[in-house]
This record gives C-alpha cells, sequence and structure tokens, in this order.
C-alpha cells in the first residue's frame, strides 16, 4: 500500500496531509488559501495521486507559513508512501502548456534535495495570494520530499497561468516518476544500493 499520512503540528500550523500515490486523482483540499487550494486540487489530479488535506494556520499574520508547512508535509507523505522506493521509475518529465504559458519539469526521486527555479511571475499577487510563495511550495517540497526539481518558465504573460501550469507540469513529472516500472519490478532504480 504506496499511502501515507502526514500530521505537521507546530507553534504556527496544524496540517494533516493523506497521500495515495496509487489513487485516480481524487482531492479534498483545505488550507483556508483559496488559490493555493486550487493548485494543490491541480497537483493531485494531475499527478493522479489521492489527497486530503486539512490545514490550520496562522492566517491572520499571512499565507506563508500555511503554504511552506503543507509543502513541508506532502514531501514528508511522499517519502512515507514510497517506501525504499523500489519498482519506480525514479525519473519524470513534463513540458505543459497552458493558454500564454509554457513549463517545463524534470525531477529525481533521488533522496538528494535541490531546486532549480527558473520562474518569474509579471505580478505580485493572484488576487490576494503572494506569488512568491510558490517557489516556498515548492522549495518545501523538494527539501521533505528529497526530490531534485528542476522548473522553468519558458513562456507566460498571465501570473495565474503560469503558476497553474508549474502545478501541473510538476503534477504530471511526479504522476511518472512515482508510478511502477513493470521492467523492474522489485529493483531499486539505483546502481547505489540505496536512495
Amino acid at each position: 500500500m504506496r499511502q501515507a499520512t502526514i500530521t505537521r503540528t507546530t507553534s504556527e500550523t496544524r496540517i494533516e496531509v493523506t497521500l495515495n500515490l496509487d489513487g485516480t486523482g481524487v482531492y479534498d483540499n483545505q488550507t483556508g488559501v483559496g488559490f493555493f487550494d486550487h493548485m494543490l486540487d491541480q497537483l493531485s489530479r494531475h499527478s493522479l495521486m489521492d489527497m486530503t488535506i486539512r490545514a490550520d494556520g496562522d492566517l491572520q499574520i499571512d499565507d506563508h507559513h500555511t503554504v511552506e508547512d503543507t509543502g513541508i508535509a506532502i514531501g514528508q507523505a511522499l517519502v512515507q508512501a514510497l517506501g525504499d522506493k523500489r519498482g519506480i521509475r525514479r525519473y519524470g518529465s513534463f513540458l505543459l502548456a497552458m493558454d500564454d504559458s509554457l513549463v517545463r519539469t524534470a525531477l529525481d526521486l533521488s533522496a538528494r534535495p535541490y531546486l532549480v527555479w527558473n520562474v518569474d511571475f509579471p505580478s505580485a499577487k493572484i488576487g490576494t495570494f503572494d506569488t512568491e510563495l510558490v517557489r516556498e511550495f515548492f522549495q518545501a517540497l523538494s527539501t521533505h520530499g528529497g526530490i531534485t526539481l528542476h522548473v522553468d518558465c519558458l513562456h507566460g504573460i498571465n501570473s495565474h497561468h503560469i503558476a497553474e501550469a508549474a502545478f501541473k507540469s510538476v503534477a504530471r513529472a511526479l504522476r511518472e516518476a512515482v508510478e511502477p516500472d513493470p521492467r523492474m519490478a522489485g529493483v531499486l532504480p539505483s546502481t547505489k544500493g540505496a536512495l
């Protein structure tokens, strides 16, 4: 069963994430941050990972802690659900077009976190959501999920489209990377003997 539930509690947030890698993209995400919920829904739907998230954060301050801590908890859930990573594809990439935006993602479930983020937003906000938090989410996901993650925005003029294309592109790359490889059943996808 490639599933996990993670609860993360700090003085700033309480986050619970339930993740099923072998789902169909069913989601129920409630963080109190509307745009962020929309992005998490995209992450679930396009990765085909079932995801339920409940977040209670210090939104009276701003959205930062809720977004970052949700990324941490999803990363931790991903690590737990993957287990020893035997039989997975490990690598994933996707080039995603959404209207004016074109975003390329390449990733490796290597247990060596590293984020390369070449995404610029033309506006500081999408509604009331700070666009800089998109990077903060993926930094947290990469660090706590042990993911080498490269995200490049090749084109884009609308901040909403750019953010959504980034989430969808990462989702599709994750879908590929976590999938069982029928040619590698039970085999670790590394020559090192450990990931």
